[in-house]
């Protein structure tokens, strides 16, 4: 069962310039700032500017403009940091949550792009 994107969620009020951020990158589609909450030196959040949920939505809803857009930022960035293996950098994690398992916070499709650090296992051993 799909939900209904709202529009009073945090990172649409950011994308209409309504609670100020601390902006690393812009492109047609998408947005990129600085975690409030930082769990790495680097913390990058990358959103879409459209109203999309979560991950899944937006790959299945998004115009192909907007996720080749919204990947393409994911990859500039994470060059402009230093990161990129590929290019001698010591590597980066992608994170989405999506959904109540998850524990998604915030129900507008975003990237945390977490980096500067080991950052260890995935996740916790039961």
């Amino acid at each position: 069962m799909a939900h209904a994107y709202d529009d009073q969620n945090i990172f649409a009020k950011i994308l209409r310039g309504e609670i100020p951020c601390t902006k690393v990158k812009e492109s047609a589609h998408s947005l990129a700032f600085r975690d409030v909450r930082p769990q790495a030196p680097e913390h990058i959040l990358v959103i879409p500017k459209g109203a999309y949920v979560n991950y899944d939505d937006f790959a299945l809803a998004a115009s192909e403009a907007e996720i080749v857009d919204f990947t393409r930022l994911l990859g500039e960035i994470a060059a402009e940091l230093g990161v990129r293996p590929a290019d001698g950098g010591a590597g980066f994690r992608l994170v989405s949550n999506a959904g109540r398992d998850s524990l998604q916070e915030v129900p507008h499709m975003h990237v945390h792009l977490l980096a500067g650090r080991p950052l260890g296992g995935l996740l916790p051993a039961d």
